[in-house]
């Protein structure tokens, strides 16, 4: 057998099991949306409780404001629907660098402990799909 490709084998390979079946396809769908779903929720929930511990005098305006919005095809978001007032609240804004008020940093914390729990979030759902699927 050459390397130059002028004498090929054919291969076959045939899958079969739970996990190659018609309803996996769909559990695939299903997982990933859930993934993304339990972690926008986990951001959201993380937002308020940072912004819950940090607000000197709290309206609710802001806390209201902070949504999410999916999942959808595998996408999550969580956002202060456009908040005027977002960016200075979150440190990001331009008036942060021209006052004392530095900004909670609520989306940033948020996002760095996402990252953090979104492995063993995903294992664990993974595991219960796999296991639904028999596999």
């Amino acid at each position: 057998m050459s390397t130059d490709g002028g004498d090929l084998m054919p291969v076959k390979v045939t899958v079969s099991g739970p996990l190659f079946s018609p309803a996996a396809a769909t559990a695939l769908d299903d997982m990933r949306d859930e993934i993304a779903g339990r972690l926008a929720a986990e951001g959201r929930r993380r937002v308020l409780a940072t912004l819950d511990s940090s607000l000197r005098n709290p309206t609710g305006a802001y806390r209201r404001r902070v949504t999410q919005y999916g999942p959808v095809s595998g996408q999550a978001r969580i956002h202060d629907q456009q908040a005027i007032y977002g960016p200075w609240l979150n440190g990001t804004g331009s008036r942060n660098a021209t006052t004392r008020f530095k900004g909670y940093g609520h989306f940033r914390k948020t996002y760095e402990a996402l990252q953090q729990a979104a492995r063993p979030l995903a294992q664990q759902i993974v595991a219960e799909y796999v296991a639904e699927l028999g596999g």
